[in-house]
């Protein structure tokens, strides 16, 4: 890696032009400008406008679903690239966010990716709002804490995953995993482990929002809480042990809390979806592409 890596990010988004203005301007704030950003969008509209979008950025388009939209992300800039950032388009990055990406991976040579810290996530909740990530970024970097030992990983969570360019290779993101992908991060970073360590690290962090809007049905989704894990499983980048704890997990949860469903999640689709899988698992025919279908 030369003195002054080039460091890229890559943001797929469909349907949510909002928080792409929102993350152009986090960007923009950055103590370390990003060598490249690339938004992988689906169509034009997808983009807010052009004054809001993130100076100099470049965008791809093709067809939908977050593994194919981070491939073309990803096959745009790997050659002029010596780290790689995925970021969901939901993500609040702190302002020394890519600095402080590029500072452990010099300190860290062992290692081929990383996840940094999450202030909070909403994933679990109807989501945090752009004010309140805001002034949770803002109190951290007032304060940042640094100096944690950095955890081994065996896969890493997508909404703020960063690789060293060089040990990404032939891998890519699956397709067989359409649309909202559900486990695609785990699988791409299991591919790497061969080359390198992955990490947890406080060098960098940021918030990740949880935004609901624009995801995939409850009914695809539950379906792929169960399709999804059987198919790494097989594919060999997930553990059977993970993959089954997983599912017991996801489907567990979905039951009790459809008893009193949260607004912001369709539990009762989810649940539906879960049974379609295990119906199809049972028969020997279940299959990440079936929801497509569904």
């Amino acid at each position: 890696m030369s003195a002054e890596p080039r460091i890229s990010v890559v943001i797929a988004s469909r349907g949510r032009p909002g928080l792409l203005a929102e993350i152009s301007a986090a960007l923009a704030c950055q103590t370390l400008r990003p060598a490249r950003v690339v938004f992988s969008v689906v169509e034009g509209r997808d983009l807010p406008e052009a004054a809001a979008l993130y100076s100099g950025a470049l965008v791809v388009t093709g067809a939908p679903g977050l593994p194919a939209q981070r491939n073309r992300g990803l096959e745009a800039v790997l050659g002029e690239s010596d780290i790689l950032v995925f970021l969901d388009d939901d993500y609040v990055p702190s302002r020394f966010a890519l600095a402080g990406i590029t500072r452990f991976f010099a300190d860290n040579p062992g290692h081929v990716g990383a996840n940094g810290h999450l202030i909070a996530d909403g994933i679990n909740s109807a989501g945090i709002d752009h004010a309140e990530a805001a002034r949770l970024v803002a109190a951290y970097d007032a304060a940042p804490t640094a100096g944690a030992p950095t955890l081994d990983l065996r896969g890493l969570y997508g909404c703020n995953m960063a690789y060293r360019a060089a040990a990404i290779g032939a891998a890519r993101f699956d397709e067989r995993l359409p649309l909202y992908g559900w486990q695609e991060d785990i699988d791409f970073a299991a591919q790497l482990l061969s080359r390198g360590r992955l990490g947890k690290t406080d060098a960098f962090a940021g918030v990740h929002r949880g935004i609901k809007a624009a995801r995939s049905s409850g009914v695809r989704l539950g379906y792929s809480q169960v399709a999804n894990p059987l198919y790494l499983m097989r594919k060999g980048t997930m553990r059977r042990s993970y993959s089954l704890r997983l599912i017991a997990r996801n489907v567990l949860a979905n039951h009790w809390r459809a008893l009193r469903q949260e607004p912001w999640v369709d539990r009762r689709g989810r649940v539906r979806g879960n049974w379609l899988a295990l119906a199809d698992a049972l028969l020997g025919r279940a299959d990440p592409e079936r929801i497509l279908r569904l």
